[in-house]
């Protein structure tokens, strides 16, 4: 299989131990993370070729993000090294109707610095199939707009797929930027992922009979969000998260893909939240892996789907699990029974 490429920043990710609120202890456990790092982790784990592109200082904790990528088998070869810090975010994991709490160090990063002399892209996307950004990345700054839109017009060179998730944060740019980022950005996109409020938040589309605060979601308004994207860039495919959210332990958990003539909703998943963090990433990778070896609709949004439903049983923002185990679960088998 052809590699797949991702472009964005890992961070240091600091976090109490279980469901302690930040400092209510003196331990905070360290791991890494990062939208399209997790990506990248994810389909290594389902056996693709994956190569994670960045901007690190170099020093010792950028070189053990470093190995803790390679340990999944990541390329981390177009990593460039330079400028003097890696970005850090600061976990509350929420419980009940407590909601989780991120908390953002990450200005003057070495890839928030980046300028667009920095990527060799040519080399990059040698023998790459497809290439995978998020909404965060271009939210850095005007120069990661910059330099997304520069890997864009190399993948599109060589006739490399593109799929980008929205990803909208408020604590790193306004609506107004992100809409006018992301109208430029989204004209390269084969593939365009959302979840219930991205759409509305970046490009003013939203979700007639729906709130995410009181947990309702009108699954079918949807498909009127997702023509609408479809409608605006000519996507090829257009994948939105359907989550509905009851308290930060229990959700139930969908997917819709619309191809421009068909909508095709998932099976609707109950779960008791361990991690959500990197939940949108797993559906992501799990949605690459899936129409990169053919699958139809169904089973590609069905298989996203299951990825990201086991990846919120996992702690950290690395979605741990195996093609196999996602299949197990697509073909039915979501007892929790112990396997002997």
């Amino acid at each position: 299989m052809s590699k797949v490429v991702t472009f964005g920043e890992i961070m240091l990710r600091l976090a109490p131990n279980g469901y302690y609120r930040l400092l209510q202890n003196d331990q905070l456990q360290a791991t890494f993370g990062g939208g399209e790092a997790n990506v990248a982790v994810s389909l290594a784990n389902f056996g693709v070729d994956a190569t994670f592109v960045t901007k690190l200082p170099n020093n010792a904790i950028a070189q053990a993000a470093v190995s803790c990528l390679r340990s999944f088998n990541v390329d981390t070869s177009h990593i460039v090294y330079g400028g003097q810090r890696m970005g850090i975010y600061f976990l509350e994991k929420g419980a009940s109707q407590r909601g989780s709490v991120c908390i953002y160090d990450r200005s003057h990063s070495s890839i928030q610095e980046a300028t667009v002399d920095d990527f060799d892209w040519e080399n990059v996307f040698s023998d790459a199939e497809w290439f995978h950004f998020t909404g965060i990345t271009p939210a850095l700054g005007n120069n990661l707009v910059d330099i997304c839109e520069q890997a864009c017009l190399e993948a599109k060179k060589r006739g490399v797929r593109i799929s980008c998730d929205l990803n909208y944060r408020e604590k790193l740019w306004s609506k107004e930027q992100a809409q006018k980022a992301m109208t430029k950005l989204c004209k390269y996109v084969d593939v365009c992922i959302a979840n219930e409020e991205d759409a509305k938040n970046v490009f003013g589309i939203a979700a007639d009979g729906t709130d995410v605060y009181s947990g309702r979601i009108d699954k079918s308004s949807y498909a009127e969000v997702a023509s609408q994207l479809k409608k605006k860039f000519d996507f090829q495919k257009v994948a939105i998260t359907l989550r509905t959210s009851f308290s930060a332990s229990d959700n139930k958990w969908a997917g819709l893909l619309y191809d421009g003539n068909h909508f095709t909703y998932s099976k609707e998943y109950h779960l008791h939240i361990v991690d959500r963090v990197g939940g949108g990433d797993s559906f992501a990778a799990g949605l690459i892996y899936a129409l990169m070896n053919g699958k139809n609709d169904q089973d590609a949004v069905e298989f996203a789907v299951a990825a990201s439903a086991l990846k919120h049983t996992i702690e950290g923002d690395f979605n741990r699990v195996s093609v196999k185990e996602v299949e197990r679960l697509v073909n039915g088998d979501g007892s929790g029974r112990v396997q002997r």
